[in-house]
């Protein structure tokens, strides 16, 4: 019996990924729903979050193209922090709550490094995917940030850990020289992944807030002296 060709095999389209992505955001956030003891309505924000990163993928995802497995595997993280980030605003300072919300947080995390694992060994890393995890990395970051905000383990100031990278894409329009590309620099990462676990262990019923303010301000001075780093190679640098 003749095998199929790589030309004939079933190769699923954008719209199909990206609806099972949404079945995930349903079933995750009607959990949450449930836990929270709210409304069903607020598994509308879940919902509309996603909505707004497939709008993007399908804006910039190239037409008849396979969509990848590096790039499921991101879809699936972007899933559950869309959901993480959806649910944030009825996060009561209940343990049984957070048994559900930091294992998804931990997975999110752990995802975040297959995605990369899976582009090289399938040899299908693209410039699309690497802006894909950098984002969903912003956004989770973002989520993080108003989970601690919500459960009072500091100030509303913690919300600019999550809104410095948009406060960064704001002053491109300002000013166009910061949209020129950046050299790899070790350091983004490591910074990146010292904000997600900070945010992670703060989250913790156990760590009081006399720890968890200090420990953020820290993880905020990190972060600003990051981005200011690369704005500064960017001026001296610009064409």
């Amino acid at each position: 019996m003749d095998l199929p060709s790589p030309q004939s095999r079933f190769v699923p389209t954008l719209w199909m990924d990206l609806a099972w992505g949404a079945l995930v955001v349903v079933a995750l956030a009607l959990v949450m729903v449930d836990l929270a003891n709210v409304a069903l309505v607020a598994t509308a924000l879940p919902l509309g979050l996603y909505a707004l990163v497939a709008a993007l993928i399908g804006r910039y995802w190239p037409a008849h193209k396979d969509f990848g497995w590096p790039n499921r595997v991101s879809l699936l993280r972007a899933a559950l922090v869309c959901t993480l980030l959806g649910s944030t605003i009825h996060l009561p300072s209940s343990f049984n709550w957070l048994l559900v919300y930091l294992p998804l947080a931990l997975t999110a995390l752990a995802l975040d490094g297959v995605d990369g694992y899976v582009a090289r060994r399938t040899r299908q890393q693209t410039a699309f995917g690497a802006r894909f995890d950098m984002e969903l990395d912003a956004l989770f970051i973002l989520g993080l940030s108003a989970a601690a905000w919500t459960l009072d383990k500091a100030g509303p100031w913690v919300l600019l850990i999550g809104l410095m990278r948009y406060g960064f894409v704001f002053a491109m329009a300002l000013w166009p020289w910061l949209r020129q590309p950046l050299p790899e620099r070790f350091r983004r990462k490591t910074v990146c992944v010292w904000q997600v676990a900070t945010l992670l262990i703060v989250l913790l019923p156990v760590i009081p807030r006399v720890v968890t303010t200090p420990a953020l301000a820290l993880s905020l001075a990190l972060l600003a002296w990051s981005f200011a780093l690369d704005a500064v190679w960017l001026r001296r640098h610009r064409q």
